[in-house]
């Protein structure tokens, strides 16, 4: 059953204003309070944002690449203390598909905005944006930002000769 969910798991961009339901927040909420963490020092935190508003102001962290956060019903901003954990980004990198697998397994569609490591504009940094929209305190990272929704687009997963399989390598690396 998991490889049939991650076959069928795409990146949505478009979402219909259907809402989403209190199981599936629920849902969502769980699924990142159960992604495995570095030594179990869970570093991160997780900001659900369902307020439109916001959103709206979350959409714009970045020149190209969030925009379609307007059209979420929740956008779920992942940030991490970098003094808990030296791994933080690699937590939070765990816990944001954990969310999104969790979408998709409640029929709900998502897709990834990177944060971490991006302009919001020639004077700040996205992080300082993302972290001024939350509030969150000036020590905290932040790696991501999931949209979510109910989609409005059908992509067909792909297809099993599509994979990159001469990435695979057995038992040590040869270039192919």
């Amino acid at each position: 059953m998991f490889l049939d969910l991650l076959r069928q798991r795409r990146s949505i961009r478009k979402f219909t204003d259907d809402a989403i339901t209190a199981e599936q927040l629920e849902q969502l909420q769980e699924a990142v309070l159960r992604a495995p963490s570095s030594r179990g020092l869970d570093p991160w935190q997780f900001i659900f944002v369902s307020d439109p508003q916001v959103i709206s102001a979350l959409s714009k962290a970045k020149p190209h690449g969030a925009a379609f956060l307007e059209q979420a019903k929740l956008a779920v901003v992942i940030a991490a203390d970098p003094q808990r954990c030296d791994v933080w980004v690699e937590d939070c990198s765990i816990a944001a598909f954990c969310l999104q697998l969790q979408a998709s397994d409640s029929g709900l569609a998502s897709c990834w905005v990177q944060i971490r490591c991006r302009q919001h504009d020639e004077q700040q940094e996205a992080e300082d944006y993302v972290r001024q929209v939350v509030k969150l305190p000036e020590h905290m990272r932040v790696d991501a930002i999931i949209g979510i929704g109910v989609g409005d687009e059908e992509k067909p997963g792909h297809e099993r000769e599509q994979l990159k399989w001469p990435r695979i390598h057995n038992q040590s690396f040869s270039e192919s």
